[in-house]
């Protein structure tokens, strides 16, 4: 009997946007969060440097590394006014898209204007928003990234009561 492949998800977002702190807490891991110099692969999560996303010229990786995971998670800082991510950037990646807004619970936070931001991006698929410290939005994400497909995902955001999760 064949081995049913494991969903991967691959992080995206700039530099300090949280990549590295959310990987550690999807996974439990009680370590800090270090600077990403290169592809960090951790059982289901392949965690990139930001450079990956800030320079085009490294759009390449991004596009290579994604023929590896079935999901691809856009992560924005709710404390940046900016996002590095251009428009539509999503539609060029042919996996599952998920978007994530981390730093929730910064005093400085804003949630509307980073799903915003997402959006652009990311036009289709879910929302998270979440604090890796509180724990928050993490349940969300592992659920999502166990779907097989938009639909999937579209349905578990329906029935689910959570106020961590935006509609597709």
């Amino acid at each position: 009997m064949a081995k049913a492949k494991q969903h991967r998800a691959m992080l995206i977002g700039a530099i300090g946007a949280g990549k590295s702190t959310l990987t550690n807490a999807l996974l439990g891991r009680d370590v800090p969060a270090i600077k990403t110099q290169s592809l960090l692969y951790y059982d289901w999560i392949v965690d990139t440097p930001g450079e990956y996303t800030e320079n085009p010229l490294f759009y390449k990786n991004i596009m290579a590394t994604a023929l590896e995971v079935t999901h691809v998670l856009f992560v924005q800082d709710a404390t940046k006014s900016k996002t590095i991510f251009p428009p539509g950037f999503a539609s060029g990646i042919p996996k599952l898209s998920i978007g994530v807004v981390t730093k929730i619970d910064a005093p400085n936070a804003d949630r509307v204007r980073a799903a915003k931001q997402i959006r652009k991006a990311m036009p289709d698929g879910p929302i998270v928003y979440v604090s890796a410290y509180e724990k928050q939005g993490l349940d969300e994400i592992r659920s999502l990234v166990a779907c097989n497909s938009r639909l999937q995902m579209r349905e578990y955001c329906l029935n689910l009561e959570s106020t961590n999760i935006s509609d597709m």
